[in-house]
């Protein structure tokens, strides 16, 4: 057969749960599409069963994150970016393919994904000094209130922005000390695949992040549902779904994390540093706990 008249086979991505590359329980997958609408791979079409395993997987995880030092999480964080730096070429020709944007803006894309990968891993011990305190009070007590990890989150990842918008809603929950599971762009999975790829040989325990490739339609209503699930950021939830998603979300008492108000994904610009990097997006995912110790005679 002459090269010209060979047809391409396309690699179908696996899941990331627990730190292993399983394919979903269902079968199922689904072409994912350039986008100019030619067919490039496929992607596993996560079931409802798949996301039960990615919350066990995190929720296993979660303790054990939360417990190292802050130090510690930066540095391991710190990682990743030195590894995606090491894949820049790859995000690059992923990035421009998915989003249908030249090399020289995929390059400055990838570019400040690693860069606000760095910024936020450099507030990992930084995010209690500023949000804890001593608080004065009318007795012979010290009384403190610091900063701890929500526990599991889920992260519904952007649809526009494969990997910069990915990257600023995955690294806040991160660095707070929780365990995440996401659900990575319905239509451009491909950064978000590799980004496991790069998670999977850095120093981030297995399960400290999982993601999941498939229909929002079918997954985010199950990881509003799921109890074990402590938070959820609906940024990338589509608008048909908001509703009912935050509705069942508050049936259990979920933390939520939203867009603000009169933001729209498709609109968001995500190269807007001052928008982006703000350590309030840290916050949304911390439990504030307040401590009470008798002063020492």
């Amino acid at each position: 057969m002459a090269a010209a008249d060979r047809i391409d086979i396309r690699k179908t991505h696996k899941l990331y749960i627990g730190g292993a590359f399983p394919r979903s329980e269902s079968g199922r997958s689904y072409v994912v599409r350039a986008a100019d609408g030619s067919p490039i791979a496929n992607a596993c079409r996560a079931s409802r069963k798949d996301l039960r395993e990615a919350v066990r997987a995190a929720r296993k995880a979660a303790g054990g994150w939360a417990d190292r030092t802050a130090m510690n999480r930066g540095q391991v964080l710190y990682r990743v970016a030195e590894l995606m730096e090491g894949r820049r070429d790859q995000f690059v020709a992923e990035v421009s393919q998915a989003e249908g944007v030249r090399e020289a803006k995929a390059r400055e894309l990838v570019a400040r994904a690693i860069d606000r990968w760095v910024w936020y891993a450099g507030w990992a011990d930084k995010i209690s000094q500023v949000l804890g305190s001593a608080n004065p009070v009318a007795a012979p007590y010290f009384n403190f209130t610091i900063p701890e990890p929500t526990g599991v989150v889920g992260v519904v990842a952007p649809e526009p922005s494969s990997l910069l918008g990915l990257v600023s809603r995955l690294a806040p929950p991160l660095v707070a000390g929780n365990a995440v599971v996401v659900i990575a762009s319905e239509t451009r999975p491909l950064p978000a695949v590799t980004l496991t790829e790069v998670l999977a040989t850095s120093d981030v325990p297995g399960g400290v992040t999982n993601v999941l490739t498939g229909l929002k339609a079918e997954l985010v209503p199950v990881m509003a549902g799921h109890v074990d699930v402590d938070a959820i950021d609906v940024w990338g939830v589509p608008d048909a779904l908001r509703t009912e998603v935050e509705l069942v979300a508050a049936d259990n008492v979920k933390r939520l994390s939203r867009r603000p108000a009169g933001v729209t994904d498709a609109r968001f610009d995500w190269l807007d540093d001052r928008a982006t990097e703000r350590p309030e997006w840290i916050a949304a995912f911390l439990e504030m706990k307040t401590v009470w110790h008798p002063v020492g005679v």
